[in-house]
C-alpha cells in the first residue's frame, strides 16, 4: 500500500522525501507552488533528481502533486482565467523534473455562470496545457459541491473527461470526505458507489484517493475534513476504502488536520490495516 501526506515543497524534493519516510510513508503530496498565491520555487534540477533516486531506492508509490487553490480555470473574471490557465500549463511543464507522476487540481467554481458554461472551460484549459510529450496524468479532483463548485458529481468529471483531448492523460482523484460530504454513500454501499463511478467515468480512471474523515454528515456540501476515525465517516468505513481490492493499489494522501506526529500515527495505523500488522 502507498500512503503519505501533504509535505511542504519549500524545503526542497529531497527533503520532502526524507520528511515522507521519517513519517513511515512511501508516497506523499505537495503543492507545486504557493496554495494560496502564484509564486513557484525555481526548480533544482539536481534535488528533483536526487528525490526520483530515493523514491527508486525505497520503493514509492506516484506523488500525488496539487495545483493551489487560486487556480479556477472557469473564473468569471477574465484576469483570474488567464492567470489560472498559465499556471496549469506552467505546472504541467515543471512536473517533467518528476515525471511518470500525477497532478491533481480542483476543476474550479463556475460563480454563477453555470456547470454548462464552465465544463467547457476546465476542459480547453487542459486541452491548451497538456501535450503529448508531457509525462504526467492531470487528475480532477472529486469535489463536495460547496457553492458554486463544478465536480461535485461523477457524471460532471465525466463530461469535463469527454472533452479532453489526450484521454491517457487523465484521470480522477476520489476525495472520501468530498464524495461524502458530495452524497455519496461509502459507508452504507461502498461498493455501491465504486459501482457506480466505474459506470459513469471507468475504475481505470481513478488514479488516486485523498484520504480524509469528514465532520459533516452524507450530502452536507460542506467539505470540512477530519483525522481519521474521528468524523462521521469513521475508523471502519475508511478501512474498508482502504483495504478495497480496487483501490488498495492507489496512492492514498492524508489531507486530515493533524501534525508531523498525528500523521505519523495514521500512517502507521492505515498501514496495519493493510498488512494485518505484518511488516510491509
Amino acid at each position: 500500500m502507498y500512503i503519505g501526506n501533504h509535505l511542504s515543497s519549500s524545503s526542497g524534493f529531497e527533503k520532502m522525501g526524507e520528511e515522507a519516510l521519517r513519517l513511515g510513508a512511501n508516497t506523499f503530496a505537495f503543492f507545486t507552488r504557493n496554495p494560496r498565491g502564484g509564486a513557484a520555487k525555481e526548480i533544482n534540477p539536481e534535488d528533483a533528481l536526487r528525490l526520483r533516486r530515493l523514491m527508486e531506492e525505497h520503493h514509492f508509490g506516484k506523488l500525488v502533486a496539487h495545483a493551489p487553490y487560486t487556480l479556477n480555470v472557469c473564473a468569471e473574471k477574465e484576469n483570474v482565467k488567464k492567470f489560472s490557465r498559465d499556471v496549469l500549463a506552467d505546472d504541467l511543464n515543471r512536473m517533467e523534473y518528476l515525471p511518470g507522476n500525477y497532478y491533481n487540481f480542483h476543476p474550479g467554481s463556475h460563480v454563477g455562470q453555470g456547470t454548462e458554461a464552465a465544463i467547457p472551460m476546465i476542459a480547453d484549459a487542459i486541452n491548451c496545457a497538456l501535450k503529448p510529450e508531457h509525462n504526467t496524468v492531470v487528475l480532477l479532483e472529486t469535489m463536495a459541491g460547496k457553492g458554486s463548485e463544478v465536480g461535485r458529481s461523477f457524471e460532471e468529471l465525466r463530461a469535463i473527461i469527454d472533452m479532453v483531448e489526450l484521454k491517457d492523460k487523465i484521470g480522477v482523484c476520489f476525495d472520501t470526505c468530498h464524495v461524502w460530504d458530495g452524497g455519496y454513500d461509502i459507508v452504507g454501499n461502498l461498493d455501491g458507489v465504486l459501482k457506480e463511478f466505474d459506470a459513469v467515468i471507468g475504475l481505470d480512471r481513478l488514479r488516486a484517493v485523498h484520504f480524509n474523515d469528514s465532520m459533516n454528515v452524507c450530502g452536507s456540501h460542506k467539505d470540512r475534513h477530519q483525522k481519521i476515525g474521528d468524523g462521521e465517516i469513521g475508523a471502519e468505513a475508511l478501512k474498508a476504502v482502504a483495504k478495497h481490492p480496487l483501490l488498495a493499489d492507489k496512492p492514498f494522501i492524508l489531507e486530515t488536520p493533524n501534525d508531523d506526529e498525528g500523521y505519523a500515527r495514521e500512517i502507521a495505523m492505515i498501514k496495519n490495516w493493510y498488512t494485518g500488522g505484518q511488516k510491509d
